[in-house]
């Protein structure tokens, strides 16, 4: 029934209800004209028949729907729900009722059809490159679209909430109005597209002369004086894991040139494993210094995170050096003295020299252990959790190659006396041997240790647990999911968590920033589909930024109650 109004592109919802009018019954017996009339109350939109009752018959139906599925008008009109030209067009449209036929001169009841139809918004395609609502920046429309900052004066300006701490908002441009800009100084797309090849060209030219212009700065420096302030790394290696690295380094730089000395004077195998010990120590904490001073340096385009796994990446490397050359020279040495026995002279040098080295060795081993002891503390850690947790990889390995070199003077010294006592040759081999298998042992831990902590290690559950109920006790959050906290070496932790917002709460943080009075007035003035679309979509995207704002606000909050805390990505689920 009714094929004019379904074959009409409406996007409505329409329903036919059938409305019982004043029975004919009482009125003088006539023939009825059908009528029927188009009303428009309150945004509703309301069509109505008074029909005879011989088409009444083919309508009584108790509700019927339609739907319509067209995009658009035949006109291309696009803006509110379509109308009829007329009720009469649609009446004529529709098909006569297979019914017995009825004498017109008989009169019957009439009753009215009244057809209501609801308007809805239509739905937009808005493709696969929309950018028509997008925001630019200012440097990325300089950039981009080769403007002048003259240019974007004339633009509309929209401040936006800053995603950064130490700003509070910045401004934006719509991608639109930037476009039309470009097109209006440049006339085309190709004359823009020649402009951006151009100015490509010249940074492609400045990039091939940058080590010119790097060796002209230099030279202006050198020539006025650099009065750029100093870097943090000069005091980098007057505290902390620096200070370690580099007592070890002269004590054990000291170490490998009297060992030997005394390795040439003697020929003894276990010092050579000594001396060879000292050199490889000196060797891996001239790594470590290498790895502290980059580690310190700050976070770049290419390394977002900055360079703190330096430190661990020196360590494995350390380790990997020990094994090397300490254990595997250590072990080459001992098993030639075994295969080809040489005798020992002078021993009482090598004692001297061993005595010595035990001192030294000692020394930077107490430094070390205080250094350790003292993080420990400050994180609350034991001595022991701190070390096998690798939380301060350069001292772990100050620590264990200064161990491992006091064990091994005792082991060497016990071992040439008994040479000296028995006055066998290969008793001091065996203490090579001896040597080369303790520092494979501590190479092994080091490459194990910072291996661990390269491959992204979680920190602790209690921590972890702390991080989770300061999230789960906000008002604004319903729960959290896949929380993960990684720590990133040298107190970092990077905190991820998919948070699922209570939209209530928002609503109502955004609610008591504004003006109640304002909103209820402009929910009044309302009328249209398009008054209530452009009410939606002003406060729908105000609700949109006051969510941004509590992510911001979670984040900060999380930061400052923990300090560890560097980086934290909170995902709206």
């Amino acid at each position: 029934m009714f094929p004019g109004l379904a074959q009409r592109p409406w996007h409505v919802f329409c329903r036919v209800y059938l409305r019982q009018r004043a029975s004919l019954s009482q009125r003088a017996p006539r023939v009825g004209r059908p009528c029927q009339g188009w009303q428009n109350a309150g945004g509703v939109h309301s069509l109505w028949f008074s029909l005879h009752d011989s088409h009444v018959a083919a309508l009584a139906v108790g509700q019927n729907q339609y739907y319509s599925t067209t995009s658009g008008s035949k006109d291309g009109s696009s803006s509110g729900p379509d109308k009829p030209d007329t009720p009469e067009k649609a009446a004529e449209t529709a098909p006569q009722p297979d019914v017995p036929a009825q004498d017109p001169a008989i009169p019957g009841p009439a009753k009215a059809i009244q057809v209501k139809v609801r308007a809805v918004l239509k739905k937009r395609e808005y493709g696969a490159k929309y950018t028509q609502n997008n925001f630019i920046t200012a440097v990325r429309a300089m950039n981009e679209f080769c403007l002048k900052p003259s240019d974007l004066e004339q633009l509309r300006k929209i401040r936006r909430r800053s995603p950064h701490d130490d700003t509070e908002a910045f401004t934006v441009f719509l991608r639109s109005d930037v476009e039309s800009k470009a097109l209006e100084v440049w006339g085309s797309q190709e004359a823009l597209a020649r402009e951006r090849n151009l100015r490509s060209e010249v940074e492609r030219e400045y990039k091939e002369n940058i080590f010119r212009n790097q060796q002209l700065l230099k030279e202006y420096k050198d020539f006025w004086g650099n009065t750029k302030p100093r870097s943090g790394k000069r005091t980098t290696f007057l505290q902390g894991p620096g200070k370690v690295v580099m007592v070890a380094i002269c004590i054990n730089g000291l170490n490998f040139f009297f060992k030997l000395l005394a390795w040439v004077y003697t020929g003894s195998a276990s010092m050579f494993s000594e001396a060879i010990h000292s050199l490889a120590d000196t060797c891996n904490q001239a790594l470590l210094a290498l790895g502290i001073s980059q580690s310190v340096r700050n976070p770049d385009a290419v390394h977002p995170y900055g360079f703190t796994n330096m430190r661990y990446i020196a360590s494995l490397i350390s380790g990997v050096g020990i094994f090397m050359m300490g254990a595997g020279l250590s072990w080459y040495h001992g098993i030639i003295g075994l295969l080809h026995p040489q005798p020992i002279e002078s021993l009482l040098w090598a004692y001297c020299i061993l005595a010595g080295s035990l001192v030294s060795e000692g020394a930077t081993l107490l430094v070390a252990f205080n250094e350790i002891k003292k993080s420990a503390q400050l994180q609350g850690l034991s001595f022991y959790d701190y070390v096998m947790q690798s939380r301060d990889p350069s001292t772990n390995v100050v620590l264990l190659e200064d161990a491992a070199a006091v064990l091994g003077v005792i082991l060497a010294a016990s071992c040439m006396g008994l040479t000296s006592l028995t006055g066998g040759q290969t008793t001091h081999c065996l203490g090579s041997l001896g040597v080369g298998t303790l520092l494979g042992a501590v190479s092994a831990f080091l490459i194990y240790t910072n291996t661990e902590a390269l491959l992204g290690r979680s920190i602790q559950a209690e921590h972890l647990q702390k991080l989770t109920e300061f999230l789960e006790n906000d008002p604004a959050v319903r729960a959290i999911h896949d929380v993960k906290a990684t720590d990133m070496g040298l107190n970092k932790v990077r905190f991820k968590a998919e948070v699922d917002f209570d939209g209530r709460v928002v609503t109502r943080a955004y609610l008591e920033k504004q003006d109640i009075d304002q909103i209820l007035s402009e929910i009044q003035q309302v009328k249209t589909a398009e008054e209530l679309e452009n009410f939606m979509l002003k406060h729908g995207e105000n609700i949109i930024d006051m969510l941004g704002a509590e992510v911001d606000r979670l984040e900060k909050e999380l930061k400052q109650r923990n300090p560890e805390v560097r980086h934290v990505d909170l995902e709206i689920l």
